[in-house]
């Protein structure tokens, strides 16, 4: 069959067009791929208001990541004999962290741990915030920072300085807390074995309390392994900061030594943890005061393993935390998690600072910048 010229006039036509629909739609992908448009990583596309998981990747190191909460999922570390576990409790899937309670490796915010009674009073105006354990807050309320999704603003998987950084933005009267703040929190892998965590904050329009923290669950042998009695923790804290039966601080800063909470010199979790109710869970005041330099916090130590954690920060306080409300959860590789399965040391200013003046303040007013960094430095015995 034999077809006219005004028809092969027609397919050529609808040829040129297919080709160069063809050519756009290579050039739409390359540029994706690329992170001109959109942001990619290894799981697809993520837009905003997308959520994905990030990987960075250096030497011996592996660390796994969701901007949902800006949430560190699993963590790669060697232990004496080269072999690589995972030391960092959690979920195989994003959905799972939907559904958390236990904020398993989230930022929490806009102030992390306690304010009693879910108020505060700041430059004369009352602010009544969304209680969410009782008649308190605790760490932002019910859809704090570990229950949003945060934009991936960078994003480099390996090189020299594997880094994701994301960012959210806090609207006036979230959660009840005054005024808007821009949030981000960088993760870098530095040198040999070194994971930086930077966690910043912007006022923009209202004076508003900021109190970030990194809620990651650490078991340096393995989060499949049982309870973290047998590590060994030191805390560079001559002082606690003592609560009541709500956990809600007293205002009162007492010493450590002679009480079950003295570890400033290297001890098992274990030695002593009978000696309270239901383990630790408890501001300690750094014995580097209030300066802003980085200083020493807490060394932990798995002698099995050999792994070693140390944790520098420039926060004033770091809660130390047992694990004592985990029961039975089903976490990665289907293994169930239950009391003391971990331990958690997040650098923060001190719990419900809002209710007591003698406590370093943890008001940003507009305009100044909050800045928290912690600095994880990792290595074997």
């Amino acid at each position: 069959m034999s077809l006219s010229s005004s028809t092969w006039t027609v397919l050529r036509r609808n040829m040129t067009k297919v080709s160069v629909l063809f050519s756009v739609v290579v050039v739409l992908a390359l540029l994706f791929v690329n992170g001109v448009l959109g942001t990619y990583h290894r799981h697809g596309f993520a837009e905003d208001g997308e959520v994905g998981i990030y990987e960075l990747k250096k030497g011996n190191i592996s660390l796994r990541l969701t901007n949902w909460g800006a949430t560190i999922m699993s963590l790669l570390l060697p232990d004496k004999n080269g072999k690589l576990d995972d030391v960092i409790l959690g979920f195989d899937s994003v959905n799972d962290y939907k559904n958390d309670s236990a904020y398993f490796g989230s930022v929490v915010g806009r102030v992390a741990n306690r304010i009693a009674n879910a108020q505060f009073t700041l430059n004369g105006t009352r602010y009544k915030l969304t209680p969410n354990e009782g008649k308190n807050v605790l760490h932002g309320g019910p859809k704090g920072f570990s229950d949003v999704i945060w934009k991936v603003t960078r994003y480099q998987k390996d090189g020299h300085t594997p880094r994701i950084i994301f960012s959210y933005f806090s609207h006036n009267g979230e959660e009840g807390f005054p005024g808007d703040l821009q949030v981000s929190v960088s993760y870098t892998i530095l040198g040999d074995n070194h994971l930086s965590i930077s966690m910043k904050a912007k006022a923009l329009n209202k004076a508003t309390p900021v109190n970030l923290a990194q809620h990651t669950y650490w078991n340096l042998g393995g989060q499949n392994r049982g309870n973290i009695l047998s590590e060994e923790v030191q805390i560079f804290a001559s002082q606690i900061t003592p609560c009541d039966s709500q956990l809600i601080p007293t205002g009162k800063i007492i010493p450590v030594k002679g009480t079950p909470y003295d570890f400033l010199e290297p001890r098992t979790v274990g030695s002593r943890i009978n000696k309270l109710p239901n383990g630790y869970d408890i501001n300690y005041v750094l014995d580097s005061g209030q300066s802003t330099k980085l200083h020493r916090a807490a060394i932990v130590r798995d002698k099995k393993s050999g792994r070693v954690l140390e944790l520098v920060t420039n926060q004033p306080g770091v809660q130390f935390y047992t694990s004592n409300m985990i029961k039975e959860i089903k976490g990665k590789g289907g293994f169930v998690y239950k009391k003391h399965a971990a331990l958690c040391l997040e650098t923060q200013k001190y719990p419900d600072s809002v209710h007591h003046p003698n406590f370093p303040s943890e008001i940003v007013y507009p305009g100044k910048s909050y800045e928290h960094v912690m600095l994880f430095k990792f290595t074997v015995e």
